[in-house]
């Protein structure tokens, strides 16, 4: 299964939604930098996001998001790693994809 790296912001950059057609069922996503504003509640990709968690993993970086100020923003079950657990997934999936 691939990890998905997803470095931009879904409100201003389409990787997000070719991402999703492109992932198989148990993949993992990992929002990193400013992609951790794909994993918020109250905006117009939360639901997209939301539905995607049915089948696959959905990770965002902790610090990225503390890093600006959304802690209190992230959808329920979106699981927060530190740098450590960033590392451990590249290790639990078999190939990392960045999404640009």
């Amino acid at each position: 299964m691939l990890l998905h790296t997803i470095n931009k912001s879904p409100l201003v950059n389409n990787a997000l939604s070719t991402c999703l057609r492109m992932a198989k069922d148990g993949s993992g996503i990992l929002f990193i930098e400013d992609g951790v504003y794909g994993a918020l509640t109250g905006t117009e990709i939360t639901a997209v996001v939301e539905k995607a968690m049915k089948t696959k993993k959905v990770y965002a970086l902790e610090p990225d998001v503390k890093a600006r100020g959304v802690q209190d923003r992230v959808i329920k079950g979106v699981q927060l790693v530190d740098y450590s657990g960033f590392v451990d997934l590249t290790t639990e999936y078999d190939k990392v994809e960045s999404w640009l």
